[in-house]
């Protein structure tokens, strides 16, 4: 029996159901089976009445519910007194997409150091995969990531903004149509390796277009030039937080059905910096936060 089984378990009392449980706590719905399989016969008692529609708990695991509630919750507060400031005066290594580099996370670092002038932060740029396999592996403490389809067992996503996909063209271009665009220009492909690549990908091959593709980069500044120079049109995401320096490019709205990123905070569910981390989410939340009541 682990805490994060009866994570899990307190999770599907309060959702009601194992699929939104497995929203809760981003697994799968067959993850969350399974780890309900795996508890029960570790303790060696039913939880769950399986005869009706919806799992329904049984009278132990009422009790069990009960009883978990606590104890997560001393864990919760347990983990917190090893660091007693929580990392608040050590370093903190704060993975980063390429796409917040120039706009979100610098601004959200100088209000965190104003903050808490003591503390130590080491920038470590990558793609979502990237991150959350640093995170996994300890060798980063959070980062700012696109979320994906499915996070890792033990890492933790706190939704930070959402981000809807935008064409982007040289300023002189005439045509307003993003598909017309998309179909009679060269594409500048956004990094398919990317979970925000990918998420444009499947949005073109859902319209059925056929782009002509023209060169694939990472890099959000380099695409903006690229368009800029009238080498191609692309698709990027319009960024919570604007860069101070932005390449003049036109911008057109793809519509109603535009893909949107979910842009967040992830980190390990048993973190000790836990203040930091906090901390470092609030920072980024007031920067997003003012860019949205300055530009609205």
């Amino acid at each position: 029996m682990t805490i994060r089984l009866l994570r899990t378990l307190v999770a599907i009392a309060d959702a009601k159901t194992f699929s939104a449980a497995a929203d809760a706590v981003h697994v799968t719905h067959a993850a969350v089976s399974q780890q309900m399989q795996t508890l029960e016969a570790d303790l060696g008692i039913a939880l769950f009445n399986r005869r009706t529609r919806t799992p329904e708990l049984t009278p132990a695991g009422h009790q069990l519910v009960a009883r978990a509630r606590k104890l997560i919750a001393d864990y919760d507060n347990l983990v917190p007194s090893v660091l007693a400031d929580g990392g608040l005066t050590g370093v903190v290594t704060l993975g980063a997409l390429r796409t917040t580099l120039t706009g979100l996370t610098p601004r959200a670092m100088a209000v965190l150091k104003s903050r808490f002038p003591e503390i130590g932060l080491h920038i470590r740029p990558g793609l979502t995969g990237t991150l959350l396999a640093g995170i996994e592996r300890r060798t980063i403490d959070a980062a700012v990531i696109t979320k994906p389809h499915l996070m890792p067992v033990g890492v933790l996503f706190r939704e930070l903004a959402h981000e809807r996909m935008q064409l982007i063209a040289t300023p002189g271009e005439e045509e307003s149509d993003p598909i017309k665009l998309l179909k009679t220009r060269p594409y500048i492909r956004f990094d398919r390796n990317a979970v925000l690549g990918t998420l444009i990908d499947n949005w073109i091959v859902s319209k059925r277009i056929r782009v002509s593709e023209a060169m694939e980069l990472d890099s959000p500044e380099a695409i903006a030039s690229m368009v800029h120079a009238n080498l191609g049109v692309s698709i990027v995401p319009s960024l919570a937080v604007k860069p101070h320096d932005n390449v003049p490019v036109k911008r057109l709205d793809l519509g109603p059905d535009a893909p949107t990123r979910v842009l967040g905070l992830a980190y390990r569910e048993d973190l000790i910096k836990t203040k930091a981390v906090a901390e470092l989410y609030d920072a980024l939340r007031s920067v997003i936060e003012s860019e949205r009541e300055a530009s609205g």
